[in-house]
């Protein structure tokens, strides 16, 4: 497992209005905000962290909240889809709630053995509900109307959108660690063996495909997890080997990361477990106040004033 990638430690995505992107997550789906902090560098917009009660790397998809950005459109080159893990027998349940809260979505369809149930955010981010083929043992965060029996447990696989699969596979298989699984079609899995759960990549190969508009609506980029720094570096040599251009070590606060574009054209980012959410809150207060950066906490007032109200 040394200087392995340990599946998907989260997604960022680009929203349009925070409150109606805060109420979809927590209320509709039942996810907890483990964290709300700003954007690094543009600290008058938001940066919402949704996932599991504590934040558990594999469970957070976070957004950047802009209000009126313009539609974005998916494309080669992005992430296009995430697949969130649900227990089985629970997308009935899903399907309803869908219908009774006026959400798009889609036919429960079968995908690589696996039932799942596509649908979009308010802002047409596209997701899917899916009865995962392996047993998973997380525990998704319970709310008063959605219950543990159906609550989402964390991630289960992203899909890429590319016009050729090779060079991004070998980023997954040799630098990664990932090995090929399966195909359906032009649609091909790639798996990881160290980690139990967010573990898959599922490459979509569409030679046609217009590139996409990187805006509401759309995956900014996919963040990979690591133990640590010291894996952290050593993912970074790697990288490097490979002749890819690749950041510098930076302090997320929650987290370490490195940024760097795989040849297909998706932003990439290696994250590690440490030091997580629970720094600058308890457990039981995650998400419940406004944490700033360091470097912003002297400017407190202004950038409160400047930010859309949030009703929580």
């Amino acid at each position: 497992m040394e200087n392995k990638i340990l599946g998907l430690h989260h997604i960022t995505a680009i929203a349009g209005d925070a409150q109606r992107n805060y109420d979809f997550y927590t209320k509709t789906l039942g996810l907890r905000m483990v964290k709300k902090t700003v954007n690094f560098d543009d600290p008058q917009t938001y940066h919402f962290y949704f996932g599991d009660e504590v934040g558990t790397p594999g469970s957070i998809l976070t957004f950047f909240p802009w209000t009126n950005v313009r539609q974005g459109k998916d494309g080669s080159g992005m992430a296009t889809e995430i697949g969130y893990s649900v227990p089985k027998g629970s997308l009935e349940f899903w399907k309803d709630r869908f219908e009774e809260k006026n959400v798009r979505h889609y036919q429960i369809t079968e995908q690589f053995g696996e039932r799942k149930l596509p649908f979009q955010d308010p802002d047409g981010l596209k997701l899917s509900l899916i009865e995962t083929e392996h047993k998973d043992e997380r525990k998704g965060f319970e709310t008063a109307e959605v219950k543990a029996n159906v609550a989402i447990k964390g991630f289960h696989a992203v899909t890429l959108s590319l016009n050729n699969n090779a060079a991004t596979a070998e980023i997954l298989t040799e630098v990664f660690g990932y090995k090929k699984v399966k195909s359906e079609g032009n649609l091909t899995r790639y798996k990881t063996d160290t980690v139990e759960n967010a573990a898959i990549v599922d490459l979509l190969e569409i030679p046609d495909l217009p590139r996409g508009l990187n805006a509401g609506g759309t995956n900014h980029h996919v963040a990979f997890r690591v133990k640590d720094e010291e894996t952290l570096m050593a993912m970074r040599e790697k990288v490097l080997k490979k002749g890819l251009q690749i950041t510098e070590k930076i302090n997320r606060d929650y987290f370490f990361s490195l940024y760097f574009r795989e040849p297909g054209g998706v932003l990439f980012e290696i994250a590690t477990d440490n030091p997580g959410f629970a720094t600058d809150e308890t457990v039981e207060e995650l998400g419940s106040s406004l944490q700033l950066p360091d470097r912003y906490k002297g400017v407190r007032e202004q950038i409160e004033k400047a930010l859309p109200e949030l009703k929580q």
